[in-house]
């Protein structure tokens, strides 16, 4: 299902092939960058930016150079969905990887919220801030992490509408995300809807950082878990680059989440840093309580051989993760 598009040390780019027919260029891309990010969750704060930001440098200069992507400096809009979409320091990124200085930013706020009644259902329960500047001809540019995908939906509706209120024509949109198969859905609609109201419209470029993750559902069969919201390995497509990083070390394939809160993790790392603990704790209790690494393991990895880490204590691990979070 995937196919090697580009491949070196910085940046391997695949194809997704499937039966799935798509009018959308999905992508998987896998950086050491992207890999720190989604196997060590110490990375955060400026350090995490940084690097997701890089990422998008590289991956961005690397699809124009494969006439993969087609943007200019003053049709191109950074269009960020806040919060979650300043992690990606894209009008930077566009910066870094093309020397440009006079590409645009615009902002929209779109914050989620579980519905009281049906907690598994989801909101937009904020969404009041909007300043959207758009040329005559705009390719956007877009980076969020998407697990229901509420505010993307929300996001992409808005920009349609605005660029219609504004009399631009879009001509293309780049997305970013570590994220599951949602980003695809509502990108299909958003690229249906703009093919259908800009007869210029190009297409849409789809790149999941590190894989196409699974969210899980009240029935997912695993011991910890947030549904809406994790990121699961367990059942994803993924780059071969970031399985082979699986085994650099036991705790990268048991963590509960790829990303965790991205928030959090980049602007208010006490947060992030709680939630971390309080996994590893309920980790830990699940030692204490009979459960070794090789059934974790089978929960949030089966597709790993176990085998191939040697021997290993869970309970040493969550240990060890807890005592890295504490402050120096």
């Amino acid at each position: 299902m995937l196919h090697p598009v580009v491949q070196t040390p910085q940046c391997a780019i695949h194809r997704i092939s499937d039966d799935t027919p798509s009018r959308i260029d999905r992508l998987v891309v896998s950086t050491p960058e992207t890999r720190a990010i989604a196997n060590d969750p110490r990375v955060m704060g400026i350090d995490y930016t940084r690097r997701l930001k890089n990422t998008c440098a590289r991956t961005l200069s690397m699809l124009k150079a494969g006439e993969m992507i087609c943007l200019e400096e003053h049709e191109t809009i950074v269009y960020d969905i806040l919060r979650g979409g300043l992690n990606f320091g894209l009008r930077e990124a566009l910066a870094d990887a093309f020397s440009w200085n006079r590409h645009g930013g615009s902002f929209i706020s779109a914050q989620r919220a579980r519905i009281d009644d049906d907690p598994e259902q989801w909101h937009i329960m904020e969404s009041e801030y909007s300043k959207v500047y758009m040329p005559q001809t705009a390719s956007i540019v877009i980076g969020d992490v998407v697990a229901t995908g509420t505010s993307l939906e929300h996001a992409m509706k808005a920009l349609v509408a605005e660029a219609e209120k504004q009399g631009t024509a879009l001509r293309s949109i780049v997305f970013f995300t570590y994220g599951g198969p949602r980003a695809e859905e509502i990108l299909e609609a958003a690229d249906a809807m703009c093919r259908e109201r800009f007869p210029s419209y190009e297409g849409t470029t789809l790149i999941y950082l590190e894989g196409r993750f699974i969210i899980p559902t009240e029935e997912t069969p695993l011991s910890i878990k947030i549904t809406g919201t994790d990121l699961l390995r367990t059942g994803a497509l993924m780059a071969p680059e970031f399985i082979a990083s699986q085994y650099e070390d036991p705790s990268y394939p048991i963590q509960r989440c790829t990303i965790y809160d991205a928030g959090s993790r980049a602007f208010w790392t006490p947060e992030y840093i709680g939630d971390l603990t309080e996994y590893w704790g309920e980790t830990l209790a699940l030692a204490e309580n009979g459960m070794d690494f090789e059934a974790l393991l089978k929960e949030r990895f089966p597709e790993l051989d176990a085998t191939r880490f040697g021997t290993v204590d869970l309970a040493e691990i969550c240990r060890k993760q807890i005592a890295q979070l504490e402050p120096n």
